[in-house]
């Protein structure tokens, strides 16, 4: 608790992705506002060098991404860590599924081994008992939240699924968002420009929605993700980059638009919703006729799903206006072929391939559920 800003950094805490940085950093900086300790953020996407200068004044407290971490751990001379005490992974299941394992390996090698470390993680994988050998050197204390439970959502969450043949998908999206549109909503793509696409379509319909993907500039996320959190009501479309740790309030409904890749990532996704007791949120997945059987996987996985009741005379007729607006408009074209090829590389590439089998995909219904005019 003596530490000062010239022993330099004495705990670092690592985030997968820069948004849960922020997030991270927002609640520290609540946390110190009476400390005389110093704190800090590095991350890709800011400026170095401000972040190098400050690193040398000392910043006792540090959150980071780790990609911008080793990088100023190899490169700025003047950051002090060999006083180092604690080391914290948050989301490690999900650095290591972003592919930064080596950078973390490299990490946790130049860091001081004299320190206490703690990796949180949502799943147990062979992975990271690998790498918390690494970072663990004593045996580690291992303490389950919920192992004991009986399901692995949270108990206010109301989640169900409807059986929607591809063809039918897109109206059946835009029927329910425009239903919900006073509501707080966020949707699961599997890409990037199918969210692209979606939004891009939906605002032109007049049915207003942002969105978050990778393929954004950082500033953009960032504003879009705040403005969110802050709302009242809203719809976000967004990819997985969006499910992890991220702390929204008082999200109403999850839709899983997409199939994720496996039970563990419907759990991500769905603990967006009824956060904190005696809250309550709605979970819906969209799935093919021919997807059913990931039912067995999620029944496994302790995720208990019924089948919602759905009105299919209630679904808005407009298949025909949608087909015509993609095939007149130039830009909605362009970047509906974009998220029609973009839908079936995911798919192709999904984990469970005995049930999400890109042979199974009607490519000519899939086209219609992009807007497009099948002959």
């Amino acid at each position: 608790l003596r530490f000062m800003p010239r022993n330099g950094t004495g705990v670092i805490i690592i985030s997968p992705t820069r948004e849960l940085s922020m997030q991270t950093f927002g609640v520290l900086k609540e946390l110190m506002a009476h400390h005389h300790h110093t704190y800090g953020l590095v991350m890709g996407g800011s400026n170095r060098q401000v972040e190098s200068e400050k690193l040398g004044k000392g910043i006792n407290i540090l959150v980071a991404t780790p990609g911008r971490l080793l990088d100023h751990l190899q490169n700025s001379p003047d950051f002090l860590y060999k006083n180092l005490q604690c080391l914290i992974i948050d989301e490690v299941d999900r650095i290591l599924e972003i592919g930064f394992e080596e950078e973390l390996k490299q990490i946790i090698n130049l860091l001081p081994k004299r320190r206490q470390t703690m990796l949180f993680s949502a799943t147990q994988t062979a992975r990271i008992e690998a790498l918390s050998k690494l970072a663990l050197k004593s045996e580690p204390n291992y303490v389950g939240v919920h192992d004991n439970q009986d399901t692995a959502t949270v108990d206010g969450l109301e989640q169900g699924y409807i059986v929607c043949p591809s063809e039918k998908r897109l109206l059946v999206l835009f029927t329910f968002l425009k239903k919900n549109r006073k509501k707080k909503v966020m949707v699961f793509f599997s890409s990037c420009m199918s969210v692209k696409y979606h939004h891009e379509l939906f605002n032109y319909i007049d049915l207003p929605v942002t969105s978050i993907h990778g393929k954004q500039k950082q500033t953009k996320r960032t504003t879009t993700f705040f403005q969110f959190c802050n709302a009242e009501s809203g719809i976000l479309l967004c990819t997985d980059v969006a499910a992890r740790g991220l702390d929204i309030p008082q999200v109403d409904w999850i839709v899983q638009y997409d199939p994720p890749d496996d039970p563990r990532e419907y759990i991500h996704r769905v603990g967006r919703t009824a956060r904190g007791s005696g809250t309550s949120g709605h979970a819906l997945l969209l799935m093919r006729p021919e997807e059913l059987g990931f039912l067995r996987y999620l029944k496994a996985a302790k995720v208990p799903l019924n089948e919602f009741e759905f009105s299919w005379q209630k679904i808005a007729d407009i298949q025909l206006q949608l087909e015509k607006l993609i095939a007149k408009n130039y830009f909605l074209n362009q970047s509906a072929k974009e998220a029609f090829k973009s839908y079936v590389r995911a798919y192709d590439s999904h984990q469970l391939k005995q049930i999400f089998n890109v042979n199974t995909l009607d490519l000519q219904a899939v086209a219609k559920s992009f807007g497009f005019l099948v002959p």
